[in-house]
């Protein structure tokens, strides 16, 4: 009777006091998505303004045409930043850094030059279709010499930059932790969304260009969920700006930079047609010179349905 007192007593449900709103903090996991994305953001943004401020008492403030080689410095530490606290968080986590979209094996490999020719074919094709219907005139090369040597290296070294921040700030650590909370394409159309409405605060952006940045960030998560890592996306993002700044001399999301290769004007026409001020991103055939992207992406990375790589595993791409 006894010993039956006690095996019921053992099989009895714990009466052990449970952690208080476990579930708002934690699932079978460990730490939300939601928390760890907080931690991420709050942490890379306290970061980032103590490097800027620190930077600005060392380095005097940049007077007249700013060289890409000082846009790079902050490009860089800003990429640093963003990168160093995702290595923070992966030592929290308990996962190789690489998980969140940038593996230092094929780092500027293979995908990263293909990406690069991507990306250079569909600005130069966009730039051709303008082109064609009067919109663009490439005007008389301005540079020479060294100083085109310099301008043509310092604009692939900061694009290459600008490439890498703003792929892994959109895509990487925060794709990979928001969908884990809400799946891998409702993730992608929040930060696609994100990343336009960060580009409205260019000078000149419109709304039409802010919507091209949308698509092309969606095209991006499909160049992840397919690869899965981002160094095809970051070639064809630094190669598709460097087009359009330093090759095609045009606007870039709204910035007329200094420093590029020729006297190009985008012609006064229908800014359907050319952008207008935006720049070729605001034009009606960006859409479709990004649909044939997608269109190349889809052909070039087959999808692998059984696909067990760790970095596709950790972007939701099964």
């Amino acid at each position: 009777m006894e010993n039956s007192a006690l095996s019921s007593s053992s099989s009895s449900p714990s009466l052990a006091p449970k952690p208080l709103l476990p579930s708002i903090f934690r699932n079978e996991r460990g730490l939300r998505a939601g928390w760890r994305l907080a931690i991420y953001t709050g942490g890379a943004a306290a970061l980032w303004m103590a490097v800027m401020i620190l930077l600005r008492s060392v380095l005097p403030p940049p007077r007249g045409v700013i060289s890409p080689w000082i846009l790079l410095i902050g490009e860089s530490v800003s990429f640093a930043v963003a990168f160093g606290m995702a290595i923070v968080m992966a030592n929290f986590e308990g996962r190789p850094v690489g998980a969140f979209g940038l593996p230092l094996q094929g780092a500027f490999g293979k995908l990263f030059w293909l990406g690069c020719l991507v990306g250079l074919g569909e600005v130069s094709l966009l730039m051709a279709l303008i082109a064609a219907f009067g919109g663009y005139s490439f005007g008389r090369v301005l540079l020479s010499g060294s100083g085109l040597f310099n301008m043509a290296v310092a604009w692939a070294f900061f694009f290459v930059a600008v490439g890498l921040l703003e792929e892994f700030l959109f895509r990487g650590y925060t794709q990979f932790t928001l969908a884990d909370g809400i799946g891998f394409w409702p993730a992608a159309i929040a930060l696609s969304a994100s990343f336009g409405l960060v580009h409205l605060k260019n000078p000149n952006e419109g709304w039409i260009g802010a919507a091209s940045v949308v698509a092309i960030g969606l095209v991006f998560c499909f160049a992840l969920k397919r690869t899965g890592n981002l160094w095809f996306c970051v070639g064809m993002h630094a190669a598709f700006d460097y087009g359009e700044t330093f090759l095609y001399s045009v606007p870039d999301s709204g910035v007329v930079f200094d420093g590029h290769l020729s006297s190009a004007v985008l012609q006064q026409g229908p800014v359907w047609l050319t952008g207008g001020a935006v720049g070729p991103e605001g034009s009606i055939f960006s859409f479709l010179t990004m649909g044939l992207v997608a269109l190349a992406i889809h052909f070039l990375f087959p999808a692998k349905p059984h696909a067990t790589t760790q970095s596709a595993v950790a972007h939701g791409t099964q």
